[in-house]
């Protein structure tokens, strides 16, 4: 163990972050995909509010079509989510379109270069999946949502950024308030304001003292005499944030309930350790933690044979596009064999997440880590009802296990 135990955090008193009370949208999703890769409107799944809108909007289900809207900057452009986030992060790179992109781009990437990565592997994110592990290692039982898949990721992040351990608990609640701008404004902005003044106090103290973690990194980072001011680098952290822990605790407990549900494949995982890195492909591609990624058409063009006007709002479906039988064979069968192919889930093209392999060796660490200390490992099904949950996020609603 180490350290000092962080005050526990109920991972599910904030739910309405997960926009849309749905069970399974796949059925709609994949009607649709196979009437047309292209519709026009929403997506019409039941729950999930409609905002009127005056521009007109489209739904892209396809694989090949969600690829081409997703890597073609320049008839679409991601400068839609500065209207979604962009009151809670800034001007991040989420929002931005070339060249802004590429400048930004190039200077933040390189606090996530490879030999960062490596060290982080041992020195950091062993060490706290070992610790959490730890904690229920000797019970036989737990809940591996509430135990571990929430607050696995949370605090890789908070060491990768060197914050003390006492401020993990308010951290974990502020990065999960900060998205739920969409559904709660007020709630949204504060958490919004309480990390920007936090930041802006460790990024002080680490200018004034750089140490050895991404902070400080970010406040040296230099591409052709070009720097990060503050106001970017806030704007970066405030992305990292939904990026690095929401995102990860859901894909994480999404593919520990693919497998933990698919016994015959959780066992050929256990007896092939070479198998875990498509494993973990698989599991991104069968249930992404977000649904939809968002677009602005940025002049008139055609997408698989629509007409799209100039200014109209494109909702690319990722779960439904991650499940083209175009692209892949009986693709609602997780399948832990399958022959890898890419998929939508870090975005595609100039855009694609810059924190995947950072999320991709988390997950392949901590399922290994869960393998190789709980042998017996098994879902326990009458314990409620554990199934993936929401629209706008999918993650495990519990995950009750023995071992």
């Amino acid at each position: 163990m180490i350290g000092v135990q962080p005050a526990p955090f109920d991972p599910f008193e904030l739910q309405d972050t997960v926009v849309g009370d749905v069970r399974d949208p796949y059925p709609v999703v994949n009607r649709l995909r196979r009437q047309h890769p292209v519709h026009r409107g929403p997506v019409p799944i039941g729950g999930v509010a409609s905002v009127p809108m005056a521009v007109e909007q489209f739904s892209v289900y396809g694989y090949d079509e969600a690829a081409q809207v997703l890597i073609d900057d320049r008839h679409f452009s991601p400068s839609v989510y500065s209207e979604i986030l962009g009151p809670v992060m800034g001007r991040s790179l989420l929002e931005m379109d070339p060249p802004d992109h590429l400048v930004h781009r190039r200077l933040v990437s390189h606090a996530f270069r490879a030999q960062v990565l490596t060290r982080w592997e041992s020195e950091l994110i062993q060490v706290v999946v070992d610790d959490l592990v730890d904690r229920f290692a000797d019970r036989g039982g737990a809940d591996l949502v509430r135990e571990f898949t929430f607050a696995f990721p949370v605090q890789v992040i908070a060491r990768i950024l060197g914050l003390p351990m006492a401020d993990y608990p308010r951290f974990q609640r502020w990065s999960i308030e900060l998205l739920s701008v969409t559904t709660c404004w007020d709630r949204g902005i504060a958490a919004s304001t309480a990390l920007r003044t936090y930041f802006a106090g460790v990024l002080a103290e680490r200018r004034r003292a750089p140490a050895d973690d991404l902070i400080s990194d970010l406040a040296a980072a230099e591409v052709d005499g070009r720097r990060l001011s503050d106001e970017e680098i806030f704007s970066t952290l405030l992305l990292l944030l939904p990026a690095g822990v929401e995102t990860t605790y859901r894909s994480l407990g999404n593919l520990l309930f693919a497998l933990l549900t698919h016994p015959d494949q959780l066992a050929a995982v256990r007896t092939d350790p070479e198998l875990l890195d498509t494993a973990v492909e698989e599991g991104l591609r069968w249930e992404a933690p977000i649904m939809m990624v968002v677009r602005t058409a940025i002049e008139d063009t055609e997408l698989a044979g629509i007409p799209i006007a100039a200014a109209s709002r494109m909702g690319v479906c990722v779960g439904a596009a991650n499940r083209d039988e175009r692209r892949y064979p009986d693709p609602d069968r997780f399948d832990v064999s399958r022959q890898p192919r890419p998929h939508v889930t870090f975005g595609h093209g100039p855009h694609r997440c810059l924190g995947m392999h950072l999320a991709r060796m988390e997950t392949r660490l901590a399922v290994a880590s869960l393998l190789r200390r709980l042998p017996g490992l098994r879902l326990v099904a009458d314990d409620g009802d554990p199934h993936i949950h929401g629209f706008a996020f999918r993650s495990p609603t519990a995950l009750p296990v023995r071992f």
